[in-house]
């Protein structure tokens, strides 16, 4: 059965160890969406952490909290917070019993220190030094080595009182089934040896993808997930297809229907080229950490059929074609800033002329760097040329990322549904599929981007002339 969604747990997987996600994975989830098929993570961790990176990889949604909180970009899905009466019982066995917590809500993990700093790679560090055949892990060695440093936080009373929707306790494996007879109404899942996750039972990852298939018209028979820890274990056998990072534990890799290699080693890419959902390639392209250059890239790759992978000079013909492309663009802005009067918009552009005249007096009369090569000096005056552009931008008060995103999917919108540009044969320019004004242009989405920010600039504004009239 074809694959419509693909979901993948973070720590140990999406991420690598470094806690970065790998360029190979970057690539693998664009060529996902290329092929229409759904991209999506299912973690214990909670939404507001999850957000910055959906936004990144441009994920479709996101299970949080082990299911607890479902959302996509534009909206919430499904929430379920763990009853009022429970909540407190466990606030108060926590504390009769030293046990640190944290609690999982909306906007982060609020509650244990040590908590916090058990999921920091420092941490990580820690326990793995640690003897590993000391009793008690973590509560004798792991909690008290970092007590000394991050002390238990004593009031969650003002917490409680907003939704939450898991808790995070420290305790070993052994220690979380005898704590769990206290609470029938809720289940633990770990994902690390020093804490359990403590959610409603009857919720799960499996249980939240499933309420996403429901959105999204996808069977869990139609889903590829992948995991690595114990609370992978029912998603990984619920779904069509089960995939083991090649770091998963022994439970993980039993009910897996395919194992994987190590999170650190494209583990993800190798998986989906196995089944045919991507075409991975070892070496070729780098991805870069700029993802905006990313998405620029892919486009030169669509229209020019390949891409530069080793650094090399542009030759004088081919540098001014480019600076062309560039001079055509600051001419719309200077028109645009005339704002279409034609004798204010002559002024300067003349005055562009004058400063070009000037610029390359100036330049001439420099000494060139010794030692300096063509590629360098290229380089150092595109990056100042960006530089200004930025600066132009937060001069304006401008945020320039979605209004970036609109131009890129309007020039990925010049691509025709056969996956290739199509070019006039007289005058080789690039040629509009017929739908490209109307699904693609992207000038009315740039004007109602920018009066979405100043609408929200001119209620931060008041707000903050409302504050001043307060403290007044």
């Amino acid at each position: 059965m074809a694959t419509k969604a693909v979901f993948f747990d973070l720590d140990g997987t999406l991420f690598t160890g470094t806690r970065n996600v790998a360029a190979t994975t970057r690539r693998a989830i664009v060529e996902l969406h290329k092929n229409k098929i759904l991209v999506g993570v299912a973690t214990g961790r909670g939404p507001a952490f999850v957000l910055p990176l959906m936004e990144t990889l441009e994920l479709d949604f996101a299970v949080t909290y082990n299911g607890q909180y479902i959302f996509t970009p534009k909206k919430v899905l499904a929430t379920r917070p763990i009853d009022k009466t429970t909540l407190r019982e466990v606030v108060d066995y926590a504390g009769k019993n030293g046990r640190d917590i944290s609690l999982g809500m909306a906007d982060g993990v609020h509650g244990s220190s040590l908590v916090k700093f058990g999921e920091t790679r420092t941490a990580q560090v820690i326990a793995g030094i640690l003897p590993k055949k000391m009793s008690g892990l973590t509560k004798n060695s792991f909690k008290n080595v970092v007590r000394k440093v991050k002390p238990q936080s004593k009031n969650l009373s003002e917490d409680i009182r907003k939704p939450v929707y898991q808790v995070i306790m420290v305790a070993t494996s052994a220690e979380t089934a005898e704590i769990m007879t206290h609470f029938p109404e809720l289940e633990a899942t770990r994902s690390n040896d020093y804490s359990a996750d403590l959610i409603s039972r009857g919720n799960s990852k499996l249980k939240g993808i499933a309420r996403l298939g429901k959105e999204f018209d996808f069977d869990l028979s139609e889903v590829m997930a992948f995991g690595d820890s114990d609370n992978d274990l029912a998603m990984l056998s619920g779904v069509g297809q089960g995939i083991a990072m090649g770091n998963a534990t022994p439970n993980v890799k039993a009910v897996a229907s395919y194992i994987t290699d190590h999170n650190n080693a494209d583990g993800i890419a190798k998986a989906l080229a196995h089944f045919g959902l991507i075409n991975f390639k070892h070496a070729a392209s780098f991805i870069s950490k700029d993802d905006q250059f990313n998405k620029v890239k892919e486009f030169h790759r669509l229209m020019d059929g390949k891409t530069q992978e080793m650094p090399r000079v542009y030759l004088p013909e081919e540098a001014s074609h480019r600076a062309g492309f560039k001079v055509e663009e600051i001419v719309e802005f200077l028109f645009a800033a005339a704002n279409a009067d034609v004798a204010v918009f002559d002024d300067l552009t003349e005055k562009l002329h004058s400063a070009i005249d000037t610029a390359a007096t100036k330049v001439k009369s420099k000494p060139v760097p010794e030692g300096e090569n063509a590629l360098t000096g290229e380089v150092d005056a595109l990056l100042d040329l960006l530089y200004f552009t930025y600066g132009s931008f937060a001069l304006m008060g401008v945020d320039p990322h979605e209004v970036f995103n609109l131009v890129h999917k309007a020039n990925l919108g010049k691509i025709f549904p056969d996956g290739k540009p199509h070019f006039d044969p007289e005058t080789h320019k690039i040629l509009k599929p017929d739908n490209w004004a109307k699904d693609f242009a992207p000038e009315d989405k740039i004007e109602t981007e920018l009066e979405r920010q100043i609408r929200v600039a001119m209620s931060k504004l008041g707000k903050l002339d409302k504050q001043k009239a307060d403290d007044f």
